[in-house]
């Protein structure tokens, strides 16, 4: 019999190997769920209160570019090669992939197979594809150094591990995640859009 190597070490062992840590690198590992994989690993670093001059841009740029591939209907990740061959960068290699696995190995203790057939739906992948370029938009136009982008990308983070895990639960929290973070976001812009008509 076969034996399932988790994700978490799957990850790790990519992470320690002398591959060139790039998003073809992940597409590479993760096969028919390197959509999923992609938004984890890059949605990951505006989850963390970390300080990341500005890479985060960049990554939520990719990630909405392939959201939109998702909706369309793509199974395989297009890219140019100059995104596909770009470092991940030190901040990703070093403190945000490492921090990432412990959190999806300590999840796996709890997580199994809930519901893969729905998560692997074409029509369902659309659905996936809109909610984390809402999120993901979400994320971008969060004001600097607010902590208003952290909530949209943990539920993209969430969403993302529910495909990877096939675990529908997981799914569905990021989902919850991801739309309290938008309902923060829109709240509070609520909020200073009155106050400043206080003011005048």
């Amino acid at each position: 019999m076969t034996q399932i190597v988790p994700f978490s070490d799957q990850l790790e062992t990519w992470l320690k190997s002398k591959q060139p840590k790039t998003i073809a690198g992940l597409i590479t590992l993760s096969g028919e769920k390197s959509f999923a994989l992609i938004f984890l690993v890059l949605m990951a670093i505006p989850a963390l209160p970390i300080p990341t001059g500005g890479i985060t841009h960049v990554f939520e740029v990719i990630v909405m570019l392939l959201s939109l591939e998702l909706i369309i209907g793509r199974r395989t990740i297009w890219l140019p090669k100059k995104w596909l061959h770009r470092p991940l960068g030190k901040t990703l290699e070093k403190r945000g992939l490492p921090f990432l696995i412990r959190k999806i190995r300590w999840l796996e203790k709890y997580s199994h197979p809930r519901m893969q057939g729905l998560l692997a739906h074409r029509q369902y992948l659309r659905l996936v594809g809109l909610t984390v370029l809402i999120l993901t938009i979400g994320a971008f136009i969060s004001p600097p150094f607010s902590g208003l982008d952290t909530i949209p990308s943990l539920g993209v983070v969430g969403i993302s591990l529910g495909l990877i895990l096939e675990d529908v639960i997981v799914y569905s929290v990021g989902f919850v995640v991801g739309v309290v973070g938008i309902g923060v976001y829109v709240f509070l812009g609520a909020a200073a859009t009155e106050a400043i008509k206080r003011l005048f």
